[in-house]
């Protein structure tokens, strides 16, 4: 990622990209998810951001704690996968980054266009200043009982609409499903960021 003008870039990447496990996991839940709501699978994403503000130019996204990667990546908040107490356990957390020059690691499975959601200094330094105000909830959870799981999607979705971006019409590419999405927006609208 290069510094340059301001500006918001949404990527919509496969879940579990790169991956076997997560990738599994989620095209498994996507047909209990179809059959019980009796409609055809569909694919399903993964969102990650990349910023560029007066501050310098940023990725954001959600992994699990356990990838390897360089010492400083700009991690800016944990929270527990599955239960509360499990997140003890680095294998059972999640971890939010904020990577100042970093990069989006399966950034080459990308899917659609990227999306530019404003070209707004001030919004894209909110969006920034926001990920250590995100609300770590379980991953994998409806704790605040919305409907729909709290994962990777709803913390992007939560920092865009705390931004004070307009989600209306944003959605992953060729019909596909970004479970957590609306999650993040409620919780949004629930709680709104000071």
């Amino acid at each position: 990622m290069t510094s340059g003008s301001p500006t918001v870039i949404l990527h919509w990447l496969p879940l579990g990209a790169g991956g076997t496990v997560v990738r599994i996991c989620g095209a498994s839940w996507e047909r209990l998810a179809a059959r019980r709501e009796d409609r055809r699978p569909a694919p399903l994403f993964h969102s990650a951001l990349e910023v560029v503000s007066r501050g310098g130019a940023s990725v954001i996204e959600i992994a699990p704690a356990v990838n390897s990667l360089p010492a400083e990546h700009g991690v800016v908040g944990t929270g527990p996968v599955g239960a509360a107490w499990a997140g003890r356990l680095r294998a059972f957390r999640y971890e939010l980054r904020c990577w100042e020059q970093g990069v989006i690691p399966d950034l080459e499975f990308e899917q659609g266009e990227p999306a530019e959601l404003t070209g707004s200094a001030e919004v894209a330094a909110r969006v920034v200043g926001l990920t250590r105000r995100v609300p770590m909830l379980t991953w994998g959870r409806d704790e605040l009982r919305l409907g729909e799981m709290w994962n990777s999607n709803s913390v992007i979705a939560w920092l865009l609409a705390g931004a004070g971006i307009d989600l209306e019409g944003v959605d992953p590419p060729g019909g596909g499903i970004a479970p957590g999405w609306r999650a993040g927006i409620e919780a949004c609208r629930m709680v709104p960021p000071e």
